[in-house]
């Protein structure tokens, strides 16, 4: 079953006032503040009155930062538990032959056990996380420049103790997040570029705001799509589930797994985020609808 929904023409042609109320700004966040400011200033500048942002990072910590805008902030539970990817420093507390940085690099990558460090704000209990991708980039001396891809809730500060412990110590000097999820660095912007955005915007310019608009309609290259047919709408943005003969391509219904999360366009008009459930004609029960 393929996505066919056009971000980008959703996003040339969408008015500007409506992306503000369901888009995502991928934002470059400085190190020294926190997610959560880096949220409020965006909201601040786009006179809003809600904003959110998908994962935080460490005020320490540079990088891809999604920000949601409005009703997109509900969009927060698809798009926040994907996969990570970082470039770090880490810096050695003893001198170590790159043969042996390297065996023991590997035996960090597939399923760890980590226990979240004393600062975070998650219960310290041992949990399973899976290190797809933890290899040198470069080595000076005793600091080495790493590439780690990571499941979301992995703690690149504490692999990197973990790693320490067994080659004679070791700590994260620096950390900057170059993806999450769909969202990359190179497409992202820094809050200046965000600021003249607006202030462009304000003097009756939308060009640059709207290429950093991104439309809420972008859940679609996480989750499966389904066409519903147009008489339906109504029913669904009121709160009906999806029916079997909701759905334009009944045929595509039959891959879906039971459980599985998926979003429900009538072409490209996005009605909401479902969950699948097979019981008779019953297809989806509702998670969020688009009303």
């Amino acid at each position: 079953m393929e996505n066919i929904i056009d971000i980008k023409k959703i996003q040339r042609e969408k008015p500007i006032s409506e992306l503000l109320r369901f888009s995502i700004i991928n934002i470059d966040k400085p190190s020294g503040q926190t997610s959560f400011q880096v949220s409020q200033f965006v909201k601040e500048a786009l006179g809003l009155n809600k904003t959110s942002h998908f994962g935080t990072l460490d005020p320490a910590v540079s990088g891809v930062l999604p920000v949601a805008l409005g009703r997109a902030c509900r969009l927060n539970e698809y798009f926040m538990h994907r996969d990570k990817e970082y470039v770090g420093i880490m810096r050695l507390h003893s001198d170590v032959s790159d043969e042996i940085l390297q065996r023991e690099i590997k035996k960090f990558i597939g399923k760890i056990k980590q226990i979240p460090p004393v600062r975070s704000r998650v219960k310290r209990a041992e949990r399973i996380r899976e290190v797809k991708k933890f290899e040198i980039l470069e080595r000076e001396g005793k600091d080495v420049l790493f590439l780690a891809e990571v499941q979301a809730g992995t703690y690149i500060r504490k692999l990197c103790d973990d790693l320490g412990k067994e080659i004679g110590g070791g700590h994260m000097l620096e950390l900057r997040r170059i993806k999450a999820g769909v969202f990359e660095e190179k497409e992202s912007i820094n809050l200046y570029e965000l600021e003249k955005a607006v202030d462009e915007y304000k003097k009756g310019n939308g060009k640059l705001l709207r290429e950093i608009l991104i439309p809420g309609e972008k859940v679609c290259e996480i989750l499966q799509s389904v066409q519903v047919k147009k008489e339906t709408i109504r029913k669904l943005l009121t709160g009906s589930p999806i029916f079997l003969s909701f759905i334009e391509d009944t045929e595509e219904i039959k891959r879906l797994q039971e459980n599985e999360k998926i979003c429900a366009f009538n072409e490209s008009r996005f009605i909401g985020c479902y969950r699948v459930i097979r019981k008779g004609d019953l297809i989806g029960a509702p998670e969020f609808v688009f009303n």
